[in-house]
């Protein structure tokens, strides 16, 4: 007596429930942490690529006549009585950077930069550009930072530091007497 059994369809074995053989979402990929700050530092170095482009202007424009061009230039080598000179200021033996400052801020300024520089004590990095990427520091005698009372104070300060001093990528940097930013311009 032989028994036939029904032949069942070909599945496979144990059988699959509606759900199961489905791809298993996989977490994901946690990055590495060296990705993470190459990453971050491509992206400081692009920032810098783009400031640098953006302070960079155009070239030299010939048309230009706008009050730079009586800038104060960098002069490496001395004039030939000795004395080092600035275009604005006059000479600048024994004088501090404030002083040159101020001296040129009183010979072109406005009444109120005149009034604002005033308050100037010390001033830095005027005397030394290369236009790569210069850097000035005013300093002053004002209080309150950036959001305070003497916020437009800095402002003209700031003005009448890119009238007296020219570069071609310099920024200038106003303080308040507790080394906080007032205000800040590129010259």
């Amino acid at each position: 007596m032989s028994q036939q059994y029904p032949q069942q369809p070909n599945q496979p074995y144990p059988p699959q429930q509606p759900g199961f053989g489905a791809p298993v979402p996989q977490p994901p990929k946690k990055r590495g942490v060296g990705k993470i700050a190459g990453l971050g530092c491509a992206g400081v170095i692009a920032l810098f690529v783009i400031a640098a482009v953006a302070t960079g202007g155009g070239g030299d424009d010939s048309t230009d006549t706008s009050a730079k061009d009586k800038a104060v230039a960098a002069d490496s080598k001395p004039k030939d009585d000795g004395a080092e000179r600035d275009e604005k200021a006059g000479p600048v033996d024994g004088r501090t950077q404030a002083e040159q400052f101020r001296a040129c801020v009183a010979k072109n300024g406005t009444g109120t930069e005149k009034a604002a520089v005033e308050h100037v004590t010390k001033v830095t990095g005027a005397d030394k550009r290369n236009d790569i990427l210069d850097s000035a520091e005013v300093f002053t005698d004002f209080t309150g930072g950036l959001m305070g009372p003497h916020q437009g104070e800095g402002k003209l300060i700031a003005s009448a530091f890119t009238s007296c001093y020219e570069s071609k990528n310099g920024i200038v940097t106003v303080y308040d007497e507790n080394g906080e930013v007032l205000a800040n311009a590129n010259y």
